[in-house]
Protein backbone atom coordinates (compact mmCIF):
# COMPACT_ATOMS: atom_id res chain seq x y z
CA UNK A 1 0.00 0.00 0.00
CA UNK A 2 1.46 3.40 -0.99
CA UNK A 3 2.32 5.61 1.99
CA UNK A 4 4.15 8.60 0.53
CA UNK A 5 3.05 10.50 -2.61
CA UNK A 6 6.25 9.28 -4.30
CA UNK A 7 5.10 5.69 -3.74
CA UNK A 8 1.82 6.33 -5.53
CA UNK A 9 3.53 7.91 -8.53
CA UNK A 10 2.00 11.33 -7.87
CA UNK A 11 5.32 13.10 -8.43
CA UNK A 12 8.08 12.53 -10.96
CA UNK A 13 8.09 10.88 -14.36
CA UNK A 14 8.02 7.13 -14.82
CA UNK A 15 11.58 7.05 -16.17
CA UNK A 16 13.02 8.91 -13.18
CA UNK A 17 11.13 6.84 -10.61
CA UNK A 18 12.24 3.59 -12.22
CA UNK A 19 15.89 4.50 -11.54
CA UNK A 20 15.20 4.16 -7.81
CA UNK A 21 13.02 1.06 -8.09
CA UNK A 22 14.31 -1.98 -6.17
CA UNK A 23 14.74 -4.00 -9.36
CA UNK A 24 16.77 -1.25 -11.05
CA UNK A 25 18.86 -0.81 -7.89
CA UNK A 26 19.61 -4.54 -7.96
CA UNK A 27 20.69 -4.21 -11.60
CA UNK A 28 23.17 -1.47 -10.67
CA UNK A 29 24.60 -3.53 -7.82
CA UNK A 30 24.95 -6.67 -9.93
CA UNK A 31 26.64 -4.68 -12.69
CA UNK A 32 29.10 -3.33 -10.13
CA UNK A 33 29.95 -6.78 -8.75
CA UNK A 34 30.38 -8.15 -12.27
CA UNK A 35 32.78 -5.39 -13.32
CA UNK A 36 34.81 -5.69 -10.10
CA UNK A 37 35.17 -9.45 -10.55
CA UNK A 38 36.20 -9.06 -14.19
CA UNK A 39 38.78 -6.38 -13.39
CA UNK A 40 40.19 -8.47 -10.52
CA UNK A 41 40.47 -11.48 -12.81
CA UNK A 42 42.23 -9.51 -15.54
CA UNK A 43 44.75 -8.14 -13.04
CA UNK A 44 45.33 -11.47 -11.30
CA UNK A 45 43.85 -10.38 -8.00
CA UNK A 46 41.51 -13.38 -8.08
CA UNK A 47 41.56 -16.50 -10.31
CA UNK A 48 40.43 -15.65 -13.81
CA UNK A 49 37.99 -18.58 -13.99
CA UNK A 50 36.39 -17.47 -10.74
CA UNK A 51 36.01 -13.93 -12.00
CA UNK A 52 34.19 -15.13 -15.11
CA UNK A 53 31.89 -17.36 -13.06
CA UNK A 54 31.03 -14.51 -10.70
CA UNK A 55 30.39 -12.14 -13.61
CA UNK A 56 28.20 -14.74 -15.32
CA UNK A 57 26.04 -15.09 -12.21
CA UNK A 58 25.82 -11.32 -11.75
CA UNK A 59 24.79 -10.87 -15.38
CA UNK A 60 22.16 -13.61 -15.23
CA UNK A 61 18.67 -13.50 -13.80
CA UNK A 62 19.45 -15.96 -11.03
CA UNK A 63 19.93 -13.38 -8.28
CA UNK A 64 16.46 -12.21 -7.26
CA UNK A 65 14.99 -9.67 -4.90
CA UNK A 66 12.84 -12.40 -3.39
CA UNK A 67 15.86 -14.42 -2.33
CA UNK A 68 17.70 -11.35 -1.06
CA UNK A 69 14.73 -10.47 1.15
CA UNK A 70 14.66 -14.01 2.53
CA UNK A 71 18.35 -13.86 3.42
CA UNK A 72 17.97 -10.36 4.89
CA UNK A 73 15.42 -11.68 7.38
CA UNK A 74 18.21 -13.84 8.79
CA UNK A 75 21.21 -11.48 8.56
CA UNK A 76 19.34 -8.18 9.04
CA UNK A 77 21.85 -6.71 6.55
CA UNK A 78 20.58 -5.93 3.06
CA UNK A 79 23.98 -5.77 1.35
CA UNK A 80 25.25 -8.93 3.04
CA UNK A 81 22.09 -10.68 1.85
CA UNK A 82 22.78 -9.42 -1.68
CA UNK A 83 26.36 -10.77 -1.63
CA UNK A 84 25.23 -14.09 -0.17
CA UNK A 85 22.61 -14.47 -2.89
CA UNK A 86 25.37 -14.15 -5.52
CA UNK A 87 27.59 -16.66 -3.72
CA UNK A 88 24.74 -19.18 -3.57
CA UNK A 89 24.58 -19.24 -7.35
CA UNK A 90 28.34 -19.57 -7.88
CA UNK A 91 30.25 -22.87 -8.11
CA UNK A 92 32.37 -23.78 -5.08
CA UNK A 93 35.57 -22.69 -6.83
CA UNK A 94 34.24 -19.14 -7.18
CA UNK A 95 32.51 -18.71 -3.80
CA UNK A 96 35.65 -17.52 -1.90
CA UNK A 97 36.19 -14.71 -4.40
CA UNK A 98 32.72 -13.18 -4.42
CA UNK A 99 32.86 -9.55 -3.22
CA UNK A 100 36.61 -9.96 -2.74
CA UNK A 101 38.30 -7.01 -1.01
CA UNK A 102 35.09 -4.99 -0.99
CA UNK A 103 32.84 -3.62 1.71
CA UNK A 104 29.10 -2.98 1.65
CA UNK A 105 29.59 0.74 1.10
CA UNK A 106 31.54 0.09 -2.10
CA UNK A 107 28.38 -1.40 -3.56
CA UNK A 108 25.99 1.12 -2.04
CA UNK A 109 27.97 4.25 -2.89
CA UNK A 110 28.88 3.22 -6.42
CA UNK A 111 25.29 2.18 -7.09
CA UNK A 112 24.15 5.57 -5.83
CA UNK A 113 26.55 7.18 -8.30
CA UNK A 114 25.04 5.10 -11.10
CA UNK A 115 21.55 6.20 -10.04
CA UNK A 116 22.66 9.82 -10.01
CA UNK A 117 24.39 9.43 -13.37
CA UNK A 118 21.25 8.13 -15.08
CA UNK A 119 19.07 10.64 -13.23
CA UNK A 120 21.22 13.57 -14.30
CA UNK A 121 20.92 12.54 -17.94
CA UNK A 122 17.16 12.95 -17.63
CA UNK A 123 17.40 16.13 -15.54
CA UNK A 124 19.87 17.74 -17.95
CA UNK A 125 17.67 17.02 -20.95
CA UNK A 126 14.72 18.61 -19.20
CA UNK A 127 16.81 21.61 -18.22
CA UNK A 128 17.77 22.01 -21.86
CA UNK A 129 14.14 21.78 -22.90
CA UNK A 130 13.17 24.42 -20.35
CA UNK A 131 16.02 26.69 -21.46
CA UNK A 132 14.87 26.35 -25.06
CA UNK A 133 11.25 27.19 -24.20
CA UNK A 134 12.36 30.19 -22.14
CA UNK A 135 14.59 31.40 -24.97
CA UNK A 136 11.72 31.13 -27.44
CA UNK A 137 9.47 33.13 -25.15
CA UNK A 138 12.18 35.74 -24.62
CA UNK A 139 12.53 36.26 -28.36
CA UNK A 140 8.75 36.31 -28.80
CA UNK A 141 8.39 39.25 -26.41
CA UNK A 142 11.72 41.03 -26.90
CA UNK A 143 10.01 44.17 -28.25
CA UNK A 144 7.12 44.33 -25.77
CA UNK A 145 7.60 47.16 -23.22
CA UNK A 146 6.52 46.23 -19.71
CA UNK A 147 6.75 47.43 -16.13
CA UNK A 148 9.98 46.61 -14.35
CA UNK A 149 9.34 46.37 -10.60
CA UNK A 150 11.68 46.72 -7.64
CA UNK A 151 10.50 46.41 -4.03
CA UNK A 152 7.09 45.61 -5.51
CA UNK A 153 6.92 49.12 -7.02
CA UNK A 154 7.03 50.34 -10.60
CA UNK A 155 10.65 51.28 -11.29
CA UNK A 156 11.35 51.56 -15.02
CA UNK A 157 10.61 50.02 -18.40
CA UNK A 158 11.85 46.59 -19.45
CA UNK A 159 11.23 44.30 -22.38
CA UNK A 160 8.79 41.65 -21.17
CA UNK A 161 10.94 39.01 -22.89
CA UNK A 162 13.84 39.92 -20.61
CA UNK A 163 12.16 38.05 -17.75
CA UNK A 164 12.39 34.81 -19.71
CA UNK A 165 15.94 35.52 -20.86
CA UNK A 166 17.18 36.03 -17.31
CA UNK A 167 15.64 32.71 -16.28
CA UNK A 168 17.11 30.96 -19.31
CA UNK A 169 20.60 32.18 -18.44
CA UNK A 170 20.20 30.76 -14.92
CA UNK A 171 19.22 27.39 -16.33
CA UNK A 172 22.32 27.32 -18.53
CA UNK A 173 24.49 28.09 -15.50
CA UNK A 174 22.87 25.19 -13.66
CA UNK A 175 23.82 22.91 -16.54
CA UNK A 176 27.40 24.16 -16.31
CA UNK A 177 27.52 23.55 -12.54
CA UNK A 178 26.16 20.03 -12.81
CA UNK A 179 28.44 19.09 -15.67
CA UNK A 180 31.50 20.48 -13.91
CA UNK A 181 30.58 18.78 -10.65
CA UNK A 182 30.16 15.28 -12.06
CA UNK A 183 33.81 14.41 -11.55
CA UNK A 184 33.28 15.07 -7.83
CA UNK A 185 30.00 13.29 -7.14
CA UNK A 186 29.72 10.57 -9.82
CA UNK A 187 32.44 8.43 -8.26
CA UNK A 188 33.28 4.75 -8.03
CA UNK A 189 34.78 3.24 -4.89
CA UNK A 190 36.29 -0.24 -4.53
CA UNK A 191 38.73 0.48 -1.70
CA UNK A 192 37.27 -1.78 0.95
CA UNK A 193 36.71 -1.52 4.67
CA UNK A 194 38.66 1.63 5.55
CA UNK A 195 39.63 3.01 2.15
CA UNK A 196 43.08 1.42 1.86
CA UNK A 197 42.36 -1.06 -0.90
CA UNK A 198 42.28 -3.70 1.81
CA UNK A 199 43.33 -7.18 0.67
CA UNK A 200 43.69 -6.16 -2.98
CA UNK A 201 46.96 -4.45 -2.10
CA UNK A 202 48.86 -2.54 -4.76
CA UNK A 203 46.40 -3.55 -7.49
CA UNK A 204 43.48 -1.94 -5.66
CA UNK A 205 43.71 1.39 -7.47
CA UNK A 206 44.04 -0.36 -10.83
CA UNK A 207 40.87 -2.33 -10.10
CA UNK A 208 39.04 0.84 -9.15
CA UNK A 209 40.25 2.72 -12.23
CA UNK A 210 39.09 -0.06 -14.58
CA UNK A 211 35.71 -0.48 -12.89
CA UNK A 212 35.09 3.28 -12.85
CA UNK A 213 35.89 3.60 -16.55
CA UNK A 214 33.57 0.73 -17.49
CA UNK A 215 30.74 2.13 -15.41
CA UNK A 216 31.18 5.64 -16.79
CA UNK A 217 32.18 7.03 -13.39
CA UNK A 218 35.23 8.70 -11.86
CA UNK A 219 37.50 6.75 -9.48
CA UNK A 220 37.41 8.25 -6.00
CA UNK A 221 40.79 9.72 -5.10
CA UNK A 222 40.49 8.97 -1.40
CA UNK A 223 37.83 7.67 0.94
CA UNK A 224 37.22 6.05 4.29
CA UNK A 225 34.84 3.11 4.31
CA UNK A 226 32.44 5.42 2.50
CA UNK A 227 32.65 8.06 -0.18
CA UNK A 228 32.98 11.39 1.67
CA UNK A 229 29.50 12.81 2.03
CA UNK A 230 30.48 16.33 1.02
CA UNK A 231 30.29 14.93 -2.50
CA UNK A 232 26.63 14.01 -2.13
CA UNK A 233 25.93 17.26 -0.29
CA UNK A 234 27.30 19.16 -3.29
CA UNK A 235 25.12 17.20 -5.70
CA UNK A 236 22.02 17.80 -3.59
CA UNK A 237 22.89 21.48 -3.24
CA UNK A 238 23.26 21.86 -7.01
CA UNK A 239 19.89 20.20 -7.58
CA UNK A 240 18.22 22.28 -4.86
CA UNK A 241 19.73 25.38 -6.47
CA UNK A 242 17.97 24.44 -9.70
CA UNK A 243 14.81 24.12 -7.65
CA UNK A 244 15.36 27.59 -6.22
CA UNK A 245 15.46 29.05 -9.73
CA UNK A 246 12.26 27.20 -10.62
CA UNK A 247 10.70 28.63 -7.46
CA UNK A 248 11.85 32.11 -8.47
CA UNK A 249 10.12 31.67 -11.82
CA UNK A 250 7.00 30.30 -10.13
CA UNK A 251 6.80 33.18 -7.67
CA UNK A 252 7.05 35.74 -10.48
CA UNK A 253 4.33 33.99 -12.47
CA UNK A 254 2.12 33.80 -9.38
CA UNK A 255 2.63 37.51 -8.76
CA UNK A 256 1.99 38.47 -12.37
CA UNK A 257 -1.23 36.41 -12.28
CA UNK A 258 -2.60 38.39 -9.31
CA UNK A 259 -5.95 39.92 -10.19
CA UNK A 260 -4.50 43.39 -9.58
CA UNK A 261 -1.64 42.82 -12.06
CA UNK A 262 -3.07 40.29 -14.51
CA UNK A 263 -0.19 40.21 -17.00
CA UNK A 264 -0.03 36.42 -17.33
CA UNK A 265 -2.14 33.35 -16.60
CA UNK A 266 -1.34 29.69 -16.34
CA UNK A 267 -3.18 27.80 -19.06
CA UNK A 268 -6.60 26.65 -17.82
CA UNK A 269 -7.82 23.61 -19.72
CA UNK A 270 -11.45 22.73 -20.41
CA UNK A 271 -13.01 21.05 -17.40
CA UNK A 272 -10.35 22.25 -14.95
CA UNK A 273 -11.57 23.61 -11.60
CA UNK A 274 -9.76 26.41 -9.77
CA UNK A 275 -11.79 26.22 -6.59
CA UNK A 276 -14.37 23.83 -5.21
CA UNK A 277 -16.31 26.80 -3.81
CA UNK A 278 -15.69 29.68 -6.23
CA UNK A 279 -16.46 28.75 -9.85
CA UNK A 280 -14.67 31.75 -11.38
CA UNK A 281 -11.26 31.08 -9.83
CA UNK A 282 -8.29 30.32 -12.11
CA UNK A 283 -5.49 29.60 -9.66
CA UNK A 284 -1.78 29.25 -10.62
CA UNK A 285 -1.68 25.78 -9.08
CA UNK A 286 1.29 24.43 -11.06
CA UNK A 287 3.50 27.34 -10.06
CA UNK A 288 2.31 27.01 -6.48
CA UNK A 289 3.21 23.33 -6.53
CA UNK A 290 6.70 24.20 -7.77
CA UNK A 291 7.13 26.63 -4.87
CA UNK A 292 5.88 24.05 -2.39
CA UNK A 293 8.19 21.28 -3.60
CA UNK A 294 11.15 23.67 -3.74
CA UNK A 295 10.83 24.27 0.01
CA UNK A 296 11.15 20.54 0.64
CA UNK A 297 14.01 20.27 -1.83
CA UNK A 298 16.00 22.96 -0.04
CA UNK A 299 15.30 21.37 3.34
CA UNK A 300 16.85 18.11 2.16
CA UNK A 301 20.18 19.91 1.65
CA UNK A 302 20.34 20.48 5.39
CA UNK A 303 20.16 16.73 5.98
CA UNK A 304 22.89 16.13 3.40
CA UNK A 305 25.11 18.64 5.20
CA UNK A 306 24.59 16.83 8.50
CA UNK A 307 25.77 13.61 6.86
CA UNK A 308 29.23 15.01 6.13
CA UNK A 309 30.55 14.64 9.69
CA UNK A 310 30.59 10.88 10.25
CA UNK A 311 32.58 9.20 13.04
CA UNK A 312 36.11 8.02 12.25
CA UNK A 313 36.15 5.94 9.03
CA UNK A 314 32.32 5.76 9.08
CA UNK A 315 29.15 5.25 11.04
CA UNK A 316 25.57 4.57 9.99
CA UNK A 317 24.05 7.94 10.90
CA UNK A 318 23.78 8.85 7.21
CA UNK A 319 22.55 5.55 5.90
CA UNK A 320 18.84 5.57 6.73
CA UNK A 321 18.13 9.16 5.72
CA UNK A 322 19.96 8.83 2.36
CA UNK A 323 17.40 6.22 1.36
CA UNK A 324 14.99 9.18 1.39
CA UNK A 325 17.01 12.28 0.57
CA UNK A 326 18.74 11.29 -2.66
CA UNK A 327 15.76 9.68 -4.43
CA UNK A 328 13.44 12.42 -3.18
CA UNK A 329 15.74 15.19 -4.38
CA UNK A 330 15.95 13.81 -7.89
CA UNK A 331 12.29 12.81 -8.22
CA UNK A 332 10.96 16.10 -6.83
CA UNK A 333 13.21 18.14 -9.11
CA UNK A 334 12.06 16.07 -12.08
CA UNK A 335 8.45 16.85 -11.15
CA UNK A 336 9.23 20.56 -10.83
CA UNK A 337 10.91 20.63 -14.23
CA UNK A 338 7.95 18.88 -15.84
CA UNK A 339 5.61 21.42 -14.27
CA UNK A 340 7.64 24.46 -15.26
CA UNK A 341 8.13 23.34 -18.86
CA UNK A 342 4.36 22.94 -19.06
CA UNK A 343 3.70 26.33 -17.45
CA UNK A 344 6.12 28.31 -19.64
CA UNK A 345 5.09 26.54 -22.85
CA UNK A 346 1.39 27.27 -22.31
CA UNK A 347 1.65 30.54 -20.38
CA UNK A 348 -0.94 33.06 -21.52
CA UNK A 349 0.50 36.57 -21.92
CA UNK A 350 -1.98 39.45 -21.68
CA UNK A 351 -0.45 42.18 -23.84
CA UNK A 352 -3.25 44.71 -23.23
CA UNK A 353 -2.87 44.41 -19.47
CA UNK A 354 0.91 44.79 -19.76
CA UNK A 355 0.35 47.99 -21.75
CA UNK A 356 -2.25 49.36 -19.33
CA UNK A 357 -0.01 48.65 -16.32
CA UNK A 358 2.65 50.84 -17.92
CA UNK A 359 0.19 53.72 -17.67
CA UNK A 360 -0.85 53.02 -14.08
CA UNK A 361 1.46 55.67 -12.58
CA UNK A 362 0.32 58.34 -15.04
CA UNK A 363 3.75 58.49 -16.62
CA UNK A 364 5.90 58.43 -13.49
CA UNK A 365 7.52 55.18 -14.64
CA UNK A 366 9.51 57.41 -17.05
CA UNK A 367 11.11 59.45 -14.24
CA UNK A 368 14.50 57.80 -14.76
CA UNK A 369 14.62 59.13 -18.31
CA UNK A 370 13.49 62.60 -17.31
CA UNK A 371 16.38 62.67 -14.83
CA UNK A 372 18.78 61.48 -17.53
CA UNK A 373 17.77 64.25 -19.91
CA UNK A 374 18.20 66.90 -17.22
CA UNK A 375 21.68 65.56 -16.41
CA UNK A 376 22.60 65.79 -20.08
CA UNK A 377 21.50 69.42 -20.01
CA UNK A 378 24.03 70.06 -17.25
CA UNK A 379 21.67 70.17 -14.26
CA UNK A 380 23.39 68.85 -11.09
CA UNK A 381 22.09 65.38 -10.21
CA UNK A 382 20.55 66.12 -6.84
CA UNK A 383 19.01 69.39 -7.98
CA UNK A 384 17.32 67.51 -10.83
CA UNK A 385 16.44 64.61 -8.55
CA UNK A 386 14.71 66.79 -5.97
CA UNK A 387 12.81 68.77 -8.59
CA UNK A 388 11.51 65.57 -10.21
CA UNK A 389 10.58 64.11 -6.84
CA UNK A 390 8.75 67.29 -5.82
CA UNK A 391 6.77 67.40 -9.05
CA UNK A 392 6.00 63.68 -8.98
CA UNK A 393 4.67 63.68 -5.41
CA UNK A 394 2.57 66.75 -6.13
CA UNK A 395 1.14 65.10 -9.26
CA UNK A 396 0.01 62.11 -7.20
CA UNK A 397 -1.72 64.33 -4.66
CA UNK A 398 -3.44 66.35 -7.39
CA UNK A 399 -4.26 63.28 -9.54
CA UNK A 400 -2.36 64.87 -12.42
CA UNK A 401 -0.39 63.21 -15.18
CA UNK A 402 3.38 63.37 -14.75
CA UNK A 403 3.68 64.78 -18.28
CA UNK A 404 1.38 67.72 -17.52
CA UNK A 405 2.89 68.27 -14.09
CA UNK A 406 6.36 68.65 -15.59
CA UNK A 407 5.16 71.00 -18.33
CA UNK A 408 3.33 73.20 -15.81
CA UNK A 409 6.18 73.33 -13.30
CA UNK A 410 8.10 76.58 -13.10
CA UNK A 411 11.48 74.86 -12.96
CA UNK A 412 11.14 71.72 -15.10
CA UNK A 413 8.75 73.27 -17.62
CA UNK A 414 11.34 75.73 -18.83
CA UNK A 415 14.09 73.08 -19.12
CA UNK A 416 12.20 70.41 -21.06
CA UNK A 417 10.33 70.97 -24.30
CA UNK A 418 7.06 69.29 -25.21
CA UNK A 419 8.81 67.41 -28.01
CA UNK A 420 11.48 66.10 -25.62
CA UNK A 421 8.85 64.95 -23.12
CA UNK A 422 6.78 63.25 -25.80
CA UNK A 423 9.84 61.28 -26.84
CA UNK A 424 10.69 60.36 -23.24
CA UNK A 425 7.15 59.20 -22.49
CA UNK A 426 7.18 56.58 -25.27
CA UNK A 427 7.88 53.17 -23.56
CA UNK A 428 9.16 51.46 -26.72
CA UNK A 429 12.09 53.87 -26.81
CA UNK A 430 13.40 52.62 -23.45
CA UNK A 431 14.18 48.96 -24.10
CA UNK A 432 17.86 49.94 -24.32
CA UNK A 433 20.07 46.82 -24.35
CA UNK A 434 17.18 44.43 -23.74
CA UNK A 435 17.05 43.16 -27.32
CA UNK A 436 20.79 42.53 -27.46
CA UNK A 437 20.74 40.79 -24.07
CA UNK A 438 17.88 38.54 -25.15
CA UNK A 439 19.64 37.65 -28.41
CA UNK A 440 22.86 36.92 -26.53
CA UNK A 441 21.00 34.58 -24.16
CA UNK A 442 19.30 32.87 -27.09
CA UNK A 443 22.74 32.11 -28.52
CA UNK A 444 23.91 30.90 -25.12
CA UNK A 445 20.97 28.50 -24.97
CA UNK A 446 21.65 27.31 -28.52
CA UNK A 447 25.28 26.62 -27.65
CA UNK A 448 24.21 24.75 -24.51
CA UNK A 449 21.92 22.55 -26.61
CA UNK A 450 24.88 21.55 -28.74
CA UNK A 451 27.18 20.99 -25.76
CA UNK A 452 24.99 19.16 -23.26
CA UNK A 453 22.20 17.43 -25.18
CA UNK A 454 22.21 13.64 -24.81
CA UNK A 455 19.60 11.10 -25.90
CA UNK A 456 17.77 9.33 -23.11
Amino acid sequence: MPILPLDSGRYGSKEIREIFDDNRKLDYQLKFEAEVAKAQGELGVIPENASKEIADVANSNRVTLKRIKELELISEHDTAAFVESIAEECPDTAKPWVHYGLTSSDIVDTSTSLQLKDSLTIIENKLLRLARVLSERALQFKDLPAVGRTHGQHASVIAFGLKFAVWASEIVRHLERIDEGKKRFLVCKTLGVVGTGSVMGKRALDVQRIVAERLGLFPVDSATQVVPRERYAEAQFFLALVGATLDRMAVEIRNLQRTEIGEVSEHFKRGQMGSSAVPVKRNPIKSERVSSLSRLLRALVSVAMENVSLWHERDLSNSANERFTIPMTVILLDEMLNLMVNVITNLEIHNEKIASNLKMTNGQIHAEFVLDLLLKKGIPRFDAYRDIQRVAFSAIENKQSFFDAIQNDSELGKRLTSEELTDIFEPSKHLSASTTIIQNIAKMVHDAQLKYAEPF
